[in-house]
C-alpha cells in the first residue's frame, strides 16, 4: 500500500536501528522529545522504545490537546450545556475528562444537559440550522491542526445569518508550548521530534526562533514507524555534530511555509490571546487564539459572559508532571489501579492520545519490567 507499507519495512527498520545504535555515543545520554501524542502511541505501538540504545530517552510531551486542558475550561464547558435552552457539541474525548470534582460532561449529559458528541465542526453547525430554537454552541478545542475547520464554520455562519451558533474556542499554538519547556529547563531534553498535523498547517518555519534561542535540534516526523526511527537518527546527528537546525523528515506532507490558505483563513476569524492556562504549564502568553472582534457574534465567551477559574489538579494525579516530561506515566502511583481508561482520574488517560493511555495500550507491562531490572 504506497505511503504506508514503505514505512513499515523491517529489513529498513533493522538498518535505522543498526545506525541509530551505531551513532549514539554510550558515553552520553540523549533526551528527545515528541510532542505529538500520535508520536507516542507509534513509539509504543511499534516498539520502536525496545530498538534504542539505552542511553536514548524518549520523553513524552504535551501532544494532546485533551490533555493540557486545564480543569476550569471543561468547568465552563459543564456551565454552558446546564444552561436552558442550549446544546453544547464536543468530540467524544472530551466527555469523559473530569472537571471540579470528578463531574464531567458525560455525567451533565447524565443529569439531563443537551450534549451531543460530533465528529467535526460541520456536524455543529448542521445541527444549529435543524434546531433554530436552541442555542448551539461548539466545543472547540486543538492545536493548529483543527483550527482552519472552526474558523470555516464561524464564516459558514456569518454567511448564513445564523444566530443560534456561537463557538467556546480553546484553541491553542504549538510553537509557544514547546518554547515553555525549553524555557522551564526542568525536563532534560536535547531535541524535539515536531508534530506531523500539526506542520502540514504551520509548515517548518515557526520552529526557528526558539531551535535558535535554546540551541535545539528540532525533526519533524511522520506517524509511521520508520518515520519515527529516521527522525530519531536525525536528531542523535545533529546533536553529536553540535548543530541545532529545524530539519523536516516529513517531506511528503510538510513544508516550510505550510498551508498558506488555511492560515489566512485562521488569520481572518482569530488573533492571539495575551495568556491562556494549560494544565502543567501554567500561564503561557501568547499561546491560543480567540475569535476576533469582527466575529464577536459567534463567540459563546462573550455572549454567554464566561468567566475562567483555575482549578488544582486531583492531588494525586501526575498528569501535570507528564506533560511537562518531568514523569512518565509509571512514576503516577494511580496509573494502572485506580487511573485506567475505564476509569480515568487524569486527562492523559481519557485521551487516546494521552500518555497515559499509550503506557496502559501497549507498554505497561514492558516499561515495569525494565524498571523492576533498573
Amino acid at each position: 500500500m504506497k505511503y504506508i507499507d514503505e514505512f513499515r519495512d523491517g529489513d529498513l527498520a533493522r538498518k535505522l536501528a543498526a545506525d541509530i545504535r551505531r551513532e549514539a555515543r554510550p558515553e552520553r545520554e540523549y533526551g528527545l522529545m515528541e510532542f505529538c501524542g500520535g508520536h507516542t502511541h507509534a513509539i509504543f505501538r511499534y516498539g520502536i522504545q525496545g530498538l534504542l540504545p539505552d542511553c536514548v530517552h524518549m520523553i513524552h510531551g504535551p501532544g494532546c490537546p485533551v490533555c493540557v486542558l486545564p480543569i476550569g475550561r471543561v468547568d465552563n464547558a459543564i456551565e454552558l450545556a446546564r444552561m436552558p435552552g442550549v446544546t453544547l457539541c464536543c468530540y467524544g474525548d472530551m466527555l469523559r475528562v473530569p472537571g471540579s470534582g470528578r463531574v464531567s460532561l458525560l455525567k451533565a449529559k447524565a443529569d439531563g444537559a443537551d450534549i451531543r458528541m460530533v465528529y467535526s465542526s460541520a456536524d455543529a453547525l448542521k445541527i444549529a440550522q435543524e434546531n433554530p430554537e436552541r442555542q448551539v454552541v461548539f466545543f472547540a478545542i486543538g492545536f493548529e491542526t483543527t483550527t482552519p475547520p472552526t474558523a470555516v464554520v464561524i464564516l459558514q455562519a456569518e454567511t448564513l445569518g445564523l444566530n443560534n451558533f456561537t463557538v467556546f474556542s480553546n484553541h491553542v499554538l504549538t510553537p509557544a508550548a514547546i518554547g515553555a519547556i525549553m524555557q522551564s529547563g526542568e525536563a532534560r531534553v536535547d531535541g524535539v521530534v515536531g508534530p506531523a498535523h500539526v506542520s502540514t498547517v504551520i509548515g517548518s518555519r515557526p520552529y526557528e526562533p526558539f531551535s535558535a534561542e535554546y540551541h535545539m535540534p528540532v525533526v519533524i516526523a511522520g506517524f509511521e514507524p520508520l518515520d519515527m526511527m529516521q527522525a530519531i537518527l536525525m536528531l542523535i546527528r545533529q546533536i553529536n555534530e553540535g548543530r541545532a537546525e529545524v530539519e523536516n523528515e516529513f517531506t511528503r506532507a510538510v513544508t516550510r511555509d505550510g498551508n498558506l490558505k488555511a492560515q489566512r483563513m485562521v488569520d481572518e476569524v482569530f488573533e492571539l490571546r495575551d495568556t491562556f492556562e494549560w494544565r502543567g504549564l501554567g500561564w503561557v502568553p501568547d499561546s491560543a487564539l480567540q475569535i476576533r472582534e469582527k466575529y464577536a457574534a459567534f463567540d459563546a465567551e462573550k455572549r454567554f459572559e464566561l468567566t475562567h477559574a483555575s482549578v488544582a489538579d486531583h492531588q494525586s494525579c501526575e498528569c501535570s508532571a507528564i506533560i511537562r516530561g518531568v514523569k512518565n506515566p509509571l512514576d503516577c502511583k494511580l496509573f494502572g489501579s485506580v487511573c485506567t481508561p475505564d476509569n480515568p482520574i487524569g486527562s492523559c488517560m481519557v485521551s487516546s492520545e494521552g500518555a497515559c493511555a499509550a503506557y496502559y495500550t501497549y507498554g505497561r507491562y514492558r516499561e515495569a519490567q525494565k524498571q523492576d531490572q533498573t
